[in-house]
């Protein structure tokens, strides 16, 4: 017999954005192309009415001014039907925890009962449920690639802080030419380029400045300006 289940390469670090078509609850989209020069993170849950997703979206929604300051778009996706989203989202509002309250989510949540957008991003993970999609992170940029992904099991919720202090790692590297240490924050000295050459490796030992300085020959950094 033949297996007739469309066999999908999960999609890399570096990969254009798999686009599609999708009805959300705040209407029809067409990804990524709808949210054109601005970052997205694009996350699914395992199911609406479950705890750790309820305190992930209210985490997120509280979030969501910190990511549009940061030209940040949130959509999630679950493999339940749209009227389940918006019932569940209403009964949200109602829940208070952590101090947070009264929380109303307002970025797209995705219908996906076929699971369609699900099995294009590696979301379905036969493993851990065939019929629940895995709490799975992407962070696209502004050119629809793909820059980070994240995957975390069905029992243990997301830190929403490091999601976005990779949005603002990812956003200093582009726009400083740099890389970014353990545990940076904005602010912190940042990692220039490996030296490409015996010769520029010298240099930097020998020519140390208050604003550029080496641990070794390979690992040097830049100061932030406070």
């Amino acid at each position: 017999m033949e297996n007739c289940m469309e066999t999908v390469r999960m999609p890399l670090i570096g990969d254009t954005a798999p686009s599609f078509e999708a009805v959300t609850t705040q209407g029809k989209i067409k990804f990524p192309e709808d949210f054109a020069g601005k970052w997205i993170i694009l996350f699914s849950h395992p199911a609406d009415f479950t705890p750790v997703c309820t305190t992930e979206f209210m985490t997120f929604a509280s979030m969501l001014e910190d990511f549009k300051a940061l030209n940040t778009e949130l959509v999630g996706l679950s493999v339940d039907s749209l009227y389940a989203h918006i019932a569940w989202l209403r009964k949200i509002q109602e829940i208070e925890w952590k101090g947070l309250k009264n929380i109303e989510v307002t970025f797209p949540l995705i219908e996906d009962i076929r699971m369609e957008v699900a099995r294009k991003y590696g979301m379905i993970q036969p493993g851990s449920s065939n019929t629940q999609a895995v709490r799975a992170v992407f962070v696209i940029d502004p050119e629809a690639r793909i820059r980070t992904i994240l995957y975390y099991p069905l029992t243990t919720g997301r830190n929403f802080d490091e999601i976005k202090r990779i949005v603002l790692a990812l956003q200093k590297a582009d726009k400083d030419q740099c890389a970014t240490p353990a545990d940076w924050r904005p602010g912190e000295d940042v990692i220039v380029p490996t030296a490409g050459s015996c010769g520029a490796a010298r240099e930097r030992m020998e020519n140390q400045t208050e604003e550029q300085y080496c641990l070794d020959w390979f690992l040097c950094f830049r100061k932030e300006k406070k």
